[in-house]
């Protein structure tokens, strides 16, 4: 399920996009899996068809998924390695970082602090 924050400085196609990923390194969304149509998801989202349809793109363009035509849109089977992974998490979390306006060393305390008080 896709949410969007209509009130973030970030595109929608950018948070579906971001969403979608993550949902693929979690295992939400398995390889194989179908995503819902261009169509349908635009429709749920209140956006313009082209906006997800953007979306769709950059993730295909990327290797996350695949289109078949009219058989739909599913994950690659191309998996998704941890560095993957991590790397798209801190590409996100340093975006976040400076959108709220902290420095380099603020978000690298943030994330050293927090590693040290998790199990």
């Amino acid at each position: 399920m896709i949410h969007l924050d209509l009130t973030s400085g970030t595109p929608p196609f950018t948070q579906i996009k971001r969403q979608i990923i993550d949902q693929i390194s979690r295992g939400q969304l398995p390889v194989g899996e179908k995503l819902p149509p261009i169509r349908t998801l635009a429709q749920e989202l209140g956006l313009a068809v082209n906006t997800v349809a953007r979306s769709y793109r950059a993730l295909e363009d990327e290797g996350y998924v695949v289109t078949q035509g009219r058989a739909g849109t599913r994950v690659s089977a191309r998996a998704v390695s941890k560095e993957v992974a991590l790397a798209h998490h801190a590409k996100a979390y340093v975006a976040i970082a400076r959108e709220a306006g902290a420095s380099d060393d603020e978000a690298l305390d943030a994330i050293r602090a927090f590693l040290k008080d998790m199990p």
